[in-house]
């Protein structure tokens, strides 16, 4: 086991879990991660006081030599270099963080593309399918989002070995939930295609596509807890890697299943699987090698898998409660008639490519403030928050105006139908208007889940949920069409959020330091 420099440390020494420079203190020290080459810091010994004519104390060694007549950086100086220094550090994560987002997808979209030439049965058969199959396996993103936080404060307390200790905790429960679930799909696949409604002749193409599919649910689930022990660790690059090479190989493997040996919508779930098995094993292999490397435990210990469950159970609850908006918000629309419920679909297509940006910025709040609070920071943590915020409603400012201005070229690009297009648009400025708000309700969500405060996190979103459900119900009792019902969602549910996340930030009660979130 490597030696902990955090236990080495001289008596009175804070720890810092910055990257830089914080309250004065000297350059960070950092360590290998512990599954990648990427930096990990580790805590910060005292800086002595420099040799006459040396850097001041608080700067980096390469910092322009001080004169006598400088006068000490002001308090205001001190918080515009460490908000400077966070920037970076959120931009180094958030970055590769989005391109593994947005890579995800791209499985599903090459299968859709590729599949559609062979005919509609296949394609609609493969929607179904699909939509299953994701909601499925999205439900379980706890896994990741649990996963980050926990491991993060192990890092910020400078205890590598139990931060890997921690994330083979999850991956085990991974395995377990993705066992359970790949044998229930795959039993109840005639069921439930058929109970989603689709034709007699799509229903056997559908059902080809998600019997084989559920094989790959398991790795599904390792690539979402293994996701979260790297971006625990501060490493979102590999993440990156493993997303696009994985996208790669299932590109390659479609055509090679789907038009080169014949197999159809058969092949295409395999090549799926294939690489989705191939994604999990790098992970596998990055983490057990960390593991090896910081003498942690490879073993299932029964007790640390309750306690992830446990940690990821309120998470469940409040993802299920954000799927319940969503599918109430559909059913509404198709109410509606056609054109609405096909301009909801766009809309809604729309809102998720943008949230992909702000989950991107929640990412690296999970990671920075789970790493704070392991280190015993809370004001570090309270102005990575602050900071954080600052984040999102700039993000959500370029959004909506990128959205505003791009709303005529994507309605051409997705619809070709004159009413569609008429309530697209106003649509889209509804979803613009509005991203400032999602954009602090992503990051907001992303801190207190780097705080450990699923409990909260999970009432306050059932709360919203309650008060969704019977006014988005209400909007066509009272003549309302989808623009009034894109104004519950954008306006009444994010909004909601807003004010639900915003005090729980501004009590403080998440602030509870420590490795383990008592």
């Amino acid at each position: 086991m490597n030696r902990n420099p955090d236990r080495e440390r001289p008596t009175g020494a804070r720890r810092s879990p910055g990257s830089g420079t914080d309250r004065g203190d000297g350059p960070a020290e950092t360590t290998p991660a512990a599954t990648t080459g990427a930096p990990v810091t580790a805590p910060t010994p005292p800086v002595p006081t420099p040799a006459p004519g040396g850097p001041a104390p608080g700067h980096p060694p390469d910092a322009r030599p001080t004169h006598r007549a400088d006068r000490a950086a002001t308090p205001r100086e001190e918080r515009r270099r460490e908000g400077r220094r966070h920037d970076r550090e959120i931009l180094a994560l958030a970055v590769p963080a989005f391109g593994a987002l947005v890579a995800e997808p791209l499985f599903l979209l090459t299968d859709s593309a590729m599949i559609g030439h062979l005919g509609t049965a296949q394609l609609a058969g493969l929607g179904v399918a699909a939509a299953l199959l994701a909601t499925g396996v999205n439900i379980f993103v706890f896994l990741a989002y649990a996963t980050t936080g926990a491991v993060a404060r192990r890092v910020g307390a400078g205890d590598l070995p139990a931060a890997i200790r921690q994330g083979m905790d999850g991956i085990w429960l991974a395995l377990l939930l993705g066992a359970v679930t790949a044998a229930t799909v795959f039993a109840t696949a005639p069921a439930l295609i058929e109970a989603f409604g689709a034709s007699a002749t799509a229903a056997p193409y559908g059902v080809t596509y998600l019997r084989i599919s559920a094989l790959g649910i398991p790795a599904m689930l390792v690539v979402l807890a293994a996701t979260g022990v790297l971006r625990g660790l501060q490493d979102t690059r590999t993440p990156l890697y493993v997303a696009v090479g994985g996208f790669g190989t299932n590109a390659g493997l479609n055509a090679l299943l789907i038009y080169g040996l014949g197999w159809g919508v058969a092949g295409s779930a395999w090549g799926s699987v294939v690489a989705q098995t191939g994604m999990a094993a790098v992970y596998l292999w990055v983490v057990v090698r960390g593991a090896r490397r910081h003498g942690a435990s490879l073993r299932p210990d029964a007790a640390g898998i309750r306690a992830c469950a446990r940690a990821g159970t309120p998470l469940l609850v409040r993802t299920l409660s954000l799927r319940a908006v969503l599918l109430i918000a559909t059913a509404v629309a198709a109410r509606m008639g056609d054109v609405s419920v096909a301009s909801h679909q766009i809309a809604l297509t729309i809102w998720s490519l943008l949230a992909f940006a702000l989950d991107a910025i929640a990412i690296a709040g999970q990671a920075i403030i789970g790493r704070y609070l392991g280190a015993g920071d809370a004001d570090g943590a309270r102005r990575v928050c602050r900071r954080m915020v600052r984040w999102g409603i700039g993000s959500g400012l370029v959004l909506g105006a990128v959205l505003a201005a791009t709303g005529p070229l994507l309605l051409r690009v997705f619809s070709s139908d004159p009413d569609v297009r008429s309530q697209l648009l106003v649509l889209l400025l509804i979803v613009a208007v509005t991203q400032p708000i999602a954009g602090v309700v992503f990051v907001l969500d992303g801190v207190l889940m780097g705080a450990g405060d699923g409990a909260y996190l999970a009432w306050a979103m059932l709360g919203t949920l309650l008060l969704f459900a019977p006014v988005a119900l209400l909007v066509p009792v009272l003549g309302g069409g989808v623009s009034a019902l894109w104004w519950t969602i954008a306006g009444l549910m994010m909004g909601t959020r807003l004010v639900t996340l915003w005090l729980r930030a501004r009590t403080g009660r998440w602030l509870v330091t420590g490795s383990v979130r008592g």
